[in-house]
């Protein structure tokens, strides 16, 4: 099954996480009221969004069947969205959330319906799993996790050809076929259903060659992770009770390929995975926060497997600048760059030879990053929230007291204006949107500086409750499968690797330092699995986003190409997610 399939580039609401809170507030009608706020608000800072999609009550009509079918007693029980049309239209979908577990017995079943645009078909799945949840054997709940897209085409688009060739996800006409194929992927099938409408119960193995069952059952369509036992099953719209009957009684019994694949990721130890990325990333070295990450990250898990080689890779590029052979900064300053100089805090406080230097080059990056035009003002900040990391790192991993006092105030000042009464930061003033990233920016830069601030420092409090903020909004809108989305609170964006890398090294060191009480300990686990599952055996990842400046609208940051190959960016957040979740499993 071709799953990864490569597309380079440079370096919700409706979800389980929120979904028990609003059925406190009265189950599904609270929910419901809840996005149709969510989509209003959107509406009216992105008027643009809603062209071309469905109608708003039939939008209404299937969410709330699908909001329905998900509060339900048992699983599936989370309501959120595989994707988005072109249109904007959501592709709603009712799901497991056990898909990441490698000990969970039972076969994993993902039916697909209204492929070809037809709406009967959607009512048909969704009848079949409430009989599923409210009828079956004990013995079929307990050997079946289930989960449902009941309308994978909501714009009547015309059927195209499967596998999917790049463009995840800004595809100019049919990023849901993106969409579509990455969620069906990481449901970890063992069998996917696909429901069409027909005179009569008919059932075949697979649809012709182009079809979504045929690409998903051929071993070799492209370079994936595995084929996925398929069937097409057709049947009158009011069937979906002796469908899910008659599907159930004929499916395998084993496990697909592509799940057993993705269940040999999981079990991969945080050291595992550190080790293999420490020996990738990065890739192209340069004075800039990407690389330095990975830096970093290398020197501290050298020092813990007392690895010489590692050390002596981190050293060797980052040579010309301990040597003076290229300068510190260019031309043109950036807080991008001036984090670069992390790396040599960390030499300045752990390297004997090469100390001296090392804190010259680290004082001297933080002298920069601390320039400030008013309080809180950096000299050379964009205005963004990527600021209260790239903009305090270097501060924090040097431990120097000035540069903290101006990492402090730069936090206080952009949380003032960025970060919203539901805890998430909107990526700048004027992009009031609530981008991955730059969360996930936000998140670590808050825990880097509460890490090295002083208990004593009059202004921990603030910044402690400025993190606390955003560590439950983001726990509030995490995905069913354990990911933060693309666009934090929109459901239907995708899921992306370095929001949750970034997040759950933050939250993972909120529990272990007691900032956080050990209730996000299953969130932190969650998105880690998530994690796993998107790194790849050679230490290529899949979904990570491009280089984002702040954008001129919504469209702009849910199109943002996702990266499946090598990645120094991925790779080196990636590889501090896995040493904080180390730390946290020997805490």
């Amino acid at each position: 099954m071709s799953v990864l399939l490569r597309n380079h580039g440079d370096g919700a609401m409706v979800m389980k996480g929120s979904l028990r809170p609003c059925r406190a507030l009265g189950g599904v009608v609270a929910l419901v009221g809840m996005c149709s706020a969510w989509s209003t608000a959107y509406a009216e800072r992105f008027p643009g969004l809603s062209e071309g999609a469905q109608p708003a009550v039939e939008l209404t009509e299937l969410r709330d069947a699908v909001d329905a079918v998900a509060a339900l007693p048992g699983e599936p029980s989370a309501s959120s969205a595989a994707g988005r049309t072109r249109g904007g239209t959501p592709l709603f979908s009712v799901e497991n959330d056990a898909a990441f577990e490698p000990s969970v017995a039972g076969r994993r079943l993902v039916l697909v319906a209204g492929l070809d645009g037809d709406r009967a078909a959607a009512h048909m799945a969704l009848e079949a799993v409430r009989w599923f949840k409210e009828s079956a054997s004990e013995s079929e709940r307990a050997g079946w996790a289930v989960s449902v897209l009941p309308l994978a085409n909501p714009d009547g688009q015309t059927p195209r050809s499967f596998p999917p060739v790049e463009g995840y996800f800004n595809d100019p006409e049919d990023p849901e076929l993106r969409y579509l194929w990455r969620w069906i992927a990481y449901q970890v099938p063992d069998v996917v259903v696909e429901l069409r409408i027909g005179d009569r119960l008919e059932m075949a193995a697979t649809g012709p060659v182009g079809s979504l069952t045929a690409a998903l059952s051929d071993p070799d369509s492209g370079d994936g992770l595995g084929a996925v036992s398929t069937m097409v099953v057709r049947a009158p719209a009011s069937d979906g009770i002796r469908v899910m009957r008659e599907v159930l009684a004929a499916l395998p019994a084993t496990l697909s390929p592509l799940r057993e694949g993705l269940r040999a990721r999981l079990v991969r130890e945080p050291l595992e995975i550190a080790r293999l990325l420490a020996g990738r990333y990065p890739g192209t070295p340069g004075m800039a926060y990407i690389p330095a990450v990975a830096w970093v990250h290398t020197l501290r898990l050298a020092r813990m497997l007392n690895d010489g080689d590692l050390r002596a890779k981190v050293m060797q590029e980052v040579r010309p600048w301990l040597d003076g052979e290229r300068p510190l900064v260019g031309e043109r300053i950036s807080f991008a760059g001036l984090a670069g100089t992390m790396v040599f805090g960390e030499l300045a406080r752990t390297s004997e030879r090469e100390r001296e230097r090392a804190a010259a080059l680290a004082a001297e990056g933080v002298a920069l990053a601390a320039s400030e035009t008013a309080p809180g003002v950096p000299l050379h900040g964009a205005g963004w929230s990527d600021d209260l990391f790239l903009g305090t790192i270097a501060a924090a991993t040097l431990g120097d007291a000035d540069g903290l006092d101006a990492a402090v105030r730069l936090i206080t000042r952009y949380a003032g204006l960025l970060q919203q009464p539901n805890g998430l930061f909107h990526h700048a003033p004027d992009a009031p949107v609530a981008w991955g990233r730059g969360n996930g920016f936000a998140a670590r830069g808050l825990a880097e500086t509460l890490a090295a601030l002083p208990d004593s420092h009059a202004r921990r409090p603030e910044v402690l409750e400025i993190y606390r903020r955003l560590m439950r909004g983001m726990r509030d809108h995490q995905a069913p499968d354990g990911l933060w989305r693309q666009v934090v609170d929109v459901p239907g964006s995708y899921r992306e690797t370095s929001v949750t890398a970034l997040t759950l090294t933050a939250m993972a060191r909120g529990i272990r330092l007691g900032w956080l009480d050990d209730s996000f300990r299953e969130v932190v686990e969650r998105g880690w699995s998530g994690v796993l599952v998107h790194v790849v055996e050679d230490g290529t990842l899949v979904d990570v986003c491009i280089s984002t400046g702040a954008g001129p609208s919504l469209e702009y940051y849910l199109d943002r190409t996702a990266v499946n190959g090598a990645d120094d960016r991925g790779g080196a957040l990636v590889l501090g997610a896995a040493l904080e979740m180390h730390a946290l499993l020997e805490n």
